[in-house]
C-alpha cells in the first residue's frame, strides 16, 4: 500500500506542479515524513499547519494526521504509549476533520487504498463492538457514525448506525440513518458498484438488519431487507444461510 500511495501522490505532485496552489503549499515535507515512517515527526508538522492561519484551512495536513494516527494504530511500540493508544480512534476523528475541509472532494479520491483501509479497520471494530452486545453498543455507534463523516457515501455504515440507534431507543435518529443508507445506496448505483470494503460492510449490515426486523416481528421486514443483497451475495455461504432462514 505504502509504495502504491508514494507513486500515487508523486505523479498527483508532478501534475499538480503548475498549479498556483502545488506552488504555494504541496505539503512535499509531510509526504516525505509519512513515506519514511516518521510519523510522529509528520503529525507535529502536520498539526502545526492545522493551527495556522495561512494553512488551516487546508485539507491535506488534517488527511496526514489521520494516516499518520492510523498506521501507529499497527505499531506494537506506539501501541504502549499513553498518549497513541487511542490512535485508531484519532484517526477517525482526524479523517472526519479533513473531510469537512475537503467539501468538494478535491483530493479525496486520490486515496481510495487509504480509505478502504481505514473503512475495514472502523467497520471491522464497530461490528465487533455491535455483536458484543448492549454494553459495547456505545462504541459501536461511535465507529459507525465516524464512518458517516469522514464518507458519508458508504451505505452500509448508515445501515449499521440506524441499527445501535434503533437498540439505544433513538428512533427519529435511526429512521434518518436508515433513509442515509438508502439515498446512499442508490447514489452508488448499487451494491455491485461499491468498492469490495463497503460490500464487505454491506453484506453484514443486511443481516443484522434482518436479524433485527425479524425480533421486532417484522418477518417481511426482514424478508425485504435480505432481498436488498440477494443478487449480489448469494454466492456466500454465510448470506445464503440468512436469507434462507428469512424465507
Amino acid at each position: 500500500m505504502k509504495k502504491m500511495f508514494l507513486a500515487t501522490m508523486t505523479a498527483f505532485l508532478a501534475f499538480a506542479g503548475g498549479s498556483a496552489w502545488a506552488q504555494s503549499k504541496p505539503y512535499e515535507d509531510l509526504l516525505v515524513k509519512y513515506v519514511d515512517e516518521k510519523y510522529e515527526d509528520c503529525l507535529f508538522k502536520a498539526e502545526r499547519y492545522t493551527q495556522n492561519d495561512k494553512t488551516k484551512k487546508d485539507p491535506l495536513p488534517y488527511l496526514y494526521m489521520s494516516m499518520c494516527y492510523f498506521e501507529m494504530s499497527k505499531i506494537p511500540k506506539y501501541q504502549e504509549m499513553e498518549e497513541y493508544k487511542k490512535a485508531d480512534r484519532d484517526a477517525l476523528k482526524w479523517a472526519e476533520k479533513y473531510r469537512k475541509k475537503d467539501k468538494d472532494m478535491e483530493f479525496f479520491h486520490n486515496y481510495e487504498d487509504f480509505w478502504a483501509s481505514l473503512n475495514t479497520m472502523a467497520q471491522e471494530s464497530g461490528l465487533n463492538m455491535y455483536e458484543a452486545g448492549p454494553k459495547e453498543l456505545s462504541k459501536a455507534r461511535r465507529y459507525f457514525e465516524s464512518m458517516t463523516r469522514y464518507y458519508p457515501e458508504n451505505p452500509g455504515a448508515w445501515l449499521m448506525l440506524a441499527l445501535t440507534q434503533y437498540k439505544a431507543n433513538q428512533a427519529k435518529e435511526a429512521d434518518a440513518s436508515v433513509a442515509q443508507y438508502r439515498d446512499a445506496l442508490e447514489k452508488a448505483g448499487g451494491i455491485a458498484r461499491l468498492p469490495e470494503d463497503q460490500q464487505k460492510l454491506m453484506k453484514s449490515a443486511l443481516i443484522h438488519y434482518a436479524e433485527y426486523l425479524s425480533e421486532k416481528g417484522d418477518s417481511s421486514g426482514a424478508r425485504e431487507a435480505m432481498e436488498t443483497g440477494k443478487e449480489f451475495f448469494m454466492d456466500d455461504p454465510e448470506y445464503k444461510g440468512a436469507y434462507n432462514s428469512f424465507h
